[in-house]
């Protein structure tokens, strides 16, 4: 009897599905810069201004309500969307590698062109989720980045396969909050705390630790050791 892997078939499909998901997203993308564009244009032209947006929205929701994802509110998020990044060289093929939702977090979270580089690097590099994303946002990741030992940000032209990113060093400050420790803790509470919170910890410190345990003990000569199994994984 043949030994055959047939797990390379479901292989196969998997990385197709990923593949077409990719390229979705990426003409999704584009469609919402240049529904963006059109109706930016379209307003700077027309005496209706700010009318254009429940104009257009209104026709789709008329004629095609088959079509979704066109409501007002969208459709304003699509002409912000492309006139902050209309003139921006280095974001534009950055913005087509990540889902519509993540975008927006940037576009609303971030305040500089600049915040808006370290964002879109720093999601497509670990593949956030909506929640991871909002989380570093919301705890002022590039701010503490910047205030951590006075580096300025790596070259925002470098590409996304490059290891020099935001998160590849150990920053000196971190936001502990959602390990909710009372005003007095002792360091085994802060200990408990962490391992009951240990996602959102690690996400924290980022992607060079691996939790593997609690303690484990370690034998050397005749003394024992009990050390903390959160390890490096490489630096």
């Amino acid at each position: 009897m043949l030994d055959i892997n047939f797990n390379q078939i479901i292989e196969m499909i998997e990385k197709r599905k990923n593949n077409a998901y990719i390229k979705v997203n990426e003409e999704m993308i584009l469609l919402y810069l240049e529904v963006g564009k059109f109706l930016y244009e379209l307003k700077e032209k027309s005496g209706y201004g700010d009318k254009i947006t429940t104009k257009a929205a209104d026709f789709i929701k008329n004629n095609y309500p088959t079509i979704k994802g066109f409501n007002k509110r969208n459709i304003e998020r699509m002409i912000q969307f492309y006139t902050t990044y209309k003139d921006d060289e280095i974001a534009t093929p950055l913005v087509t590698q990540l889902s519509w939702t993540n975008n927006l977090l940037i576009l609303s979270g971030a305040k500089t062109k600049e915040e808006r580089h370290f964002y879109l690097q720093l999601s497509i590099k670990n593949n956030y989720s909506k929640r991871e994303l909002d989380r570093q946002i919301t705890s002022s990741y590039y701010e503490r980045y910047m205030l951590s030992d006075g580096k300025q940000l790596p070259a925002t032209n470098k590409t996304v396969d490059e290891d020099d990113y935001p998160n590849t060093r150990i920053l000196d400050m971190y936001s502990l909050e959602f390990l909710d420790l009372p005003n007095e803790y002792t360091e085994k509470d802060f200990k408990n705390a962490i391992i009951k919170n240990l996602k959102d910890f690690i996400l924290e410190v980022g992607k060079d630790f691996t939790f593997i345990g609690d303690e484990y003990r370690v034998q050397i000569g005749n003394h024992d050791f009990f050390i903390d199994k959160v390890n490096f994984n490489e630096m």
